[in-house]
């Protein structure tokens, strides 16, 4: 299949929270992060997304927290695909967050598409971007998914 993409962070001082823990936005941050990186390594750098008229919209995060993280942690923050349509307008990614000591600390999964900026509809995304994503490992749990494009 493909294989497993990973970016580190270091939580600093604006990435936590008044306990001291990882906010919860930050983690959907560094998801992010993780992903542009990602198809940047792919060769399709983000404004790549700007000279095509496209770029992801998400339907639904979710973030399962297991273990805290705090300020100056090492974190792994990995990227999976943990599903797409056959077309490629629909995804699950999956991002797991892995302390310096290996224990997962967190995970955001996301459902989401492609939207064409000048119609505003989501859209089947071009080959380059298939090509990248199919570069990604499969998640245990992969699942096919349908087609977010109407007819």
């Amino acid at each position: 299949m493909g294989s497993i993409f990973e970016k580190k962070f270091q939580v600093g001082w604006r990435d936590v929270d008044p306990n001291g823990h990882v906010a919860n936005m930050v983690y959907l941050e560094y998801a992010v992060d993780t992903r542009i990186a990602f198809f940047e390594s792919q060769g399709f750098p983000p404004m790549n997304f700007v000279r095509l008229g496209f770029g992801p919209v998400i339907k639904s995060d979710f973030v399962e927290y297991f273990r805290e993280a705090v300020m100056l942690d090492d974190l792994r923050v990995t990227m999976e695909n943990g599903g797409h349509s056959e077309d490629g307008s629909r995804f699950r990614v999956i991002n797991n967050f892995y302390k310096a000591s290996g224990e997962l600390a967190a995970r955001v999964t996301s459902i989401g598409g492609w939207l064409n900026l000048k119609e505003r509809k989501l859209m089947e995304p071009p080959d380059e971007m298939k090509t990248a994503w199919l570069a990604l490992e499969h998640t245990d749990d992969f699942e096919e998914l349908k087609s977010s494009i109407r007819k």
